[in-house]
């Protein structure tokens, strides 16, 4: 009775120990997944930015050329988008105090 016993325990270890094997193997294939796919998203962002830096050095040659200010207008730009990015009540806040100082002059 003793061995039968322990025979069943060792048969329930095997069965536990290779369920979990398989697990970790399922687990391998998904990092292994997850690796790929981060490498194909890294290519394809510094694909991106290479891209973009070109687009914004031929931008900035066509403003030259049409006798604009192009890094001027980037800097507008990145101006108003922070602005856009604040918070609701400041920009509220904000646009009636440029309003009002518009009015005052207009006057």
């Amino acid at each position: 009775m003793g061995l039968g016993s322990t025979a069943k325990k060792i048969q329930t270890l095997s069965d536990r120990a290779e369920a979990m094997y398989k697990q970790v193997k399922k687990l391998q294939q998904r990092i292994t997944g997850l690796e790929e796919e981060m490498d194909e998203t890294h290519t394809t962002v510094t694909r991106l930015d290479h891209q973009l830096t070109e687009q914004r050095a031929l931008l900035l040659a066509i403003a030259d050329e049409q006798g604009l200010d192009g890094e001027q207008i980037l800097a507008d730009a990145a101006i108003d988008e922070a602005e856009r990015d604040g918070s609701t009540e400041a920009d509220d806040g904000s646009a009636a105090a440029e309003d009002g100082a518009t009015d005052t002059t207009a006057e």
